[in-house]
C-alpha cells in the first residue's frame, strides 16, 4: 500500500422531501475504508426502504482494504450479498423491490465510481463539473442512439424508467469508471432527487462556494424550496491536499433532516 494519502472531508444529508411522506434513500459515509455510497430504494413504503438499507448494511463490512483491487473485490462482493437479500424479500413478498446506488472507493491516490440506475455520481475539477456516471434509465439508450435529443430527453414521459438497479434481477449489472485523485477534487453523489431540481451548473457553484457540509445543506435548501418532489440525498467528499503528502485525519459528518 501506498503511504502517501491525500487528506479527505466527506459530509452528507437526506431528506424526504416536500410531497413523499417517507425517505426511500439511504446512504454511507466509511473514509477509513474509502468507501462512499448513496442509494436509492424502489418499491413503495416499507420495501425501497428495506432495499436501499440492505446494501449500506452490506457495504458497511467491507473492513479495512490491503489494496484497491481488494477494496473493489469487497464491494462487489457485499453488492452482491445484499443483491440476493433483496431478491430474497421479493420473492417472499411478491413484489418487486430494488435500488439505485452511487459509490466512490478511493485509495492509493486512485478512485473509482460505481453505480446502477440514475443515481449519479460527479467531479468537480479545476472549475469544472464531470458526470462521472451514466444513468442507467430508457430515455439515456434513446439518447445514446441518436433517436431523441437532449433537449426531448428533458420532458420524456419514460424518461425516469430505470434499466438497472440492485435487487431487480439475479444478475447484477453495475457501471464503473476510475481515475486518479487530484488535490481539489470534489465529489457529488447524489440520488435523482437532486438532479430533479438543481442543474449541474448550479451543482458545481455551489460546492465550489463551501465546504462539504455548507454546500450539502445549500444543495439539498435549494431543492426544498423548488418542491422537493422526490426523496433526495447528497454526499460531498473534498480531497485536499497537505504540503508533507501524509495522512490527513477525516473530517466527516452526518445528518439526516428528516427520518
Amino acid at each position: 500500500m501506498s503511504t502517501v494519502a491525500l487528506p479527505i472531508e466527506s459530509f452528507g444529508v437526506s431528506h424526504r422531501g416536500c410531497v413523499r411522506d417517507h425517505n426511500e434513500d439511504n446512504y454511507l459515509i466509511d473514509p477509513q475504508t474509502g468507501l462512499w455510497v448513496v442509494a436509492d430504494g424502489m418499491g413503495g413504503h416499507e420495501a425501497g426502504e428495506v432495499a436501499s438499507a440492505s446494501i449500506v448494511d452490506h457495504l458497511a463490512t467491507i473492513g479495512i482494504a490491503s489494496s484497491a483491487p481488494d477494496l473493489r473485490a469487497r464491494f462487489e462482493d457485499r453488492l452482491s450479498r445484499a443483491n440476493s437479500e433483496i431478491r430474497n424479500i421479493s420473492r417472499s413478498r411478491g413484489v418487486t423491490i430494488g435500488s439505485t446506488f452511487a459509490a466512490l472507493l478511493a485509495m492509493d491516490g486512485r478512485f473509482a465510481g460505481l453505480w446502477a440506475g440514475d443515481s449519479r455520481i460527479y467531479l468537480v475539477r479545476n472549475g469544472m463539473i464531470f458526470q462521472v456516471s451514466k444513468d442507467h434509465t430508457e430515455v439515456q439508450e434513446l439518447l445514446d442512439r441518436g433517436m431523441i435529443s437532449a433537449e426531448e430527453a428533458l420532458t420524456w414521459p419514460r424518461r425516469h424508467v430505470i434499466t438497472h438497479a440492485v435487487g431487480v434481477s439475479d444478475e447484477l449489472e453495475i457501471d464503473f469508471q476510475q481515475g486518479e485523485l487530484i488535490a481539489g477534487d470534489v465529489f457529488v453523489l447524489s440520488t435523482d432527487g437532486l438532479t430533479a431540481h438543481v442543474s449541474d451548473a448550479e451543482i458545481e457553484a455551489t460546492v465550489r462556494s463551501g465546504t462539504p457540509q455548507a454546500a450539502c445543506q445549500s444543495l439539498l435548501e435549494m431543492v426544498l424550496a423548488r418542491g422537493g418532489t422526490d426523496n433526495v440525498t447528497i454526499v460531498l467528499v473534498k480531497i485536499g491536499g497537505g504540503r508533507d503528502g501524509a495522512l490527513h485525519q477525516d473530517r466527516s459528518g452526518a445528518e439526516s433532516l428528516a427520518r
